[in-house]
């Protein structure tokens, strides 16, 4: 249980340790926010799909040898990411991290369940599912602890020694089981599956820098509802398919998997947005905008037992009702934040909204899985987690695209008021020139350096009302996913 657990806490942990490293990226490279971005959403789709195939890993290497090659995969794509001199080839890093993270979670949890006694198997999955949760908080203080003493490479770094530790671990102690009646991967739809991803995904990202009715990103968008509408036509096919289908039969479970996915959106959303608001916005440290995130998980890792609990006692809407109007209650306020909000106030925020996530995942997978027979349990849970990921991992990336572009429009907006009419803008630039006075420059850099403060603050300001209606998209999202969880209950009635 160490073993498995010190590698998926530490792969975890790789995935949330990017969010404060996202201004000093932007600035190593020259990407903009939505290409800076592909580092947590690189990571994530391809942990998302690599779930899917945990199975034929260990049925091809057995759980040890998965468990080690999962590890090598891992520490491949950190040395990548560490000594890369190009962006793209970080992002490729991020991948092979990613697929190792998605294997190894999975591998993990049902060696917990097969090593601990029937009788306390729930206590496994509870220490297996609060480690997880914690490494999501760690993972921005590790991050913010390694820029602010070394660089951000050292995000890449840092998570290593833990993972051999690991492995040398899983060497001695874990099982080499082997199922070798594993039934056939279904690896044509996987690879439709990939394929729908990367291009939905790039043409997210290269939307605002392309032109969104360009036919490079029209292709992209094409090629992603062609592959992805091909992949559900396979998957209702009699033979062993990636999804099971079947699963959505069942009405209770339908909704959860709609609940999961336009959660994840929004949770996605906000865990990514508020680091980054804080360093671009407020101009924080990366150890600072870590710590705003911090006090929020560990109050999520210590109400999750109570929650829980509440899970089996109180109808599941409620729960998951509750949980919703504290994301949007928390998120909220952040549309109105900006370079004079105190720290205190993120904070508080961000505690609101993620104290709402300790109810809602509870209540998600209790739900989901209540409404199925045995016999697809396994398969409910995965599902279940993968519409929740892949929701929060496409959800993002169009959310990073949404406020890049509310940006350029504010700033455009912004621009045109800036004329010899503008009184503001006078005094401004009046103001200006005499700072430079009095510095002793001379008058002829007066007018062009005026201009380009005018140009900082132009964009300062765009910057803001651009992630302020990110905030309020989230909130919306919340919203939306009341709706279902309202149907739910409707559900359980008839």
């Amino acid at each position: 249980m160490v073993a498995g657990m010190a590698a998926s806490f530490t792969m975890v942990v790789s995935g949330t340790i990017v969010n404060v490293a996202v201004p000093d990226v932007m600035g190593a490279f020259g990407v903009g926010l939505d290409q800076a971005q592909l580092m947590t959403s690189a990571f994530n789709i391809a942990m998302v799909t690599s779930q899917l195939l945990s199975a034929w890993v260990v049925s091809a290497f057995g759980q040890r040898g998965g468990f080690l090659l999962m590890s090598v995969v891992f520490v491949i794509g950190s040395l990548i990411g560490a000594i890369s001199q190009d962006f793209n080839m970080i992002v490729f890093g991020r991948v092979l991290q990613g697929v190792a993270a998605g294997v190894i979670q999975p591998l993990v949890m049902v060696i917990a369940f097969q090593v601990f006694p029937v009788e306390r198997r729930g206590y496994a999955m509870a220490i297996y599912s609060m480690g997880v949760f914690l490494a999501v908080a760690v993972g921005p203080i590790v991050g913010g602890i390694a820029i602010e003493l070394f660089n951000w490479r050292y995000i890449f770094w840092a998570p290593l020694p833990i993972v051999g530790l690991a492995s040398l671990m899983a060497w001695v102690f874990v099982p080499s089981v082997r199922n070798k009646e594993q039934a056939p991967f279904d690896w044509p739809g996987y690879v439709l599956l990939v394929v729908c991803v990367y291009c939905l995904i790039t043409g997210l990202t290269e939307g605002v820098r392309e032109g969104w009715t360009s036919s490079y990103i029209l292709g992209l968008f094409g090629g992603g509802l062609l592959s992805g509408a091909v992949l559900i036509l396979t998957q209702m096919q009699d033979r062993p398919t990636l999804i099971d289908v079947s699963l959505f039969e069942h009405k209770q479970f339908a909704m959860t998997a709609l609940i999961a996915f336009v959660f994840g959106v929004g949770n996605f959303g906000t865990g990514y947005g508020v680091p980054v608001f804080a360093q671009l916005v407020q101009g924080m440290t990366p150890l600072d905008a870590a710590l705003v995130m911090l006090p929020s998980a560990l109050l999520v890792v210590a109400a999750l037992p109570f929650t829980g609990k509440l899970a089996d006692t109180i109808p599941p809407h409620i729960g998951i009702m509750i949980g919703l109007v504290l994301f949007a209650a928390g998120t909220a306020p952040m549309s109105g934040a900006d370079v004079n909000t105190p720290f205190l106030m993120i904070m508080t925020y961000f505690i609101i909204s993620r104290f709402g996530m300790s109810f809602t995942n509870p209540f998600i997978m209790n739900t989901a899985l209540r409404s199925l027979p045995p016999e697809k349990l396994t398969a409910g849970g995965g599902t279940i987690n993968f519409c929740r990921q892949f929701g929060g991992s496409l959800g993002l990336t169009a959310w990073v695209a949404f406020v890049q572009t509310r940006t350029q429009l504010h700033s455009e907006a912004l621009t045109a008021t800036q004329s010899s009419a503008n009184t503001t803008t006078q005094e401004l630039m009046k103001g200006v020139g005499r700072i430079y006075t009095e510095a002793g420059l001379s008058e002829d850099l007066h007018a062009s350096g005026a201009l380009h403060y005018l140009g900082e603050v132009i964009h300062a300001q765009a910057s803001t009302f651009g992630f302020q209606d990110g905030f309020l998209l989230l909130v919306f999202f919340f919203l939306c996913a009341m709706i279902p969880a309202y149907l739910l209950g409707r559900i359980r009635k008839d």
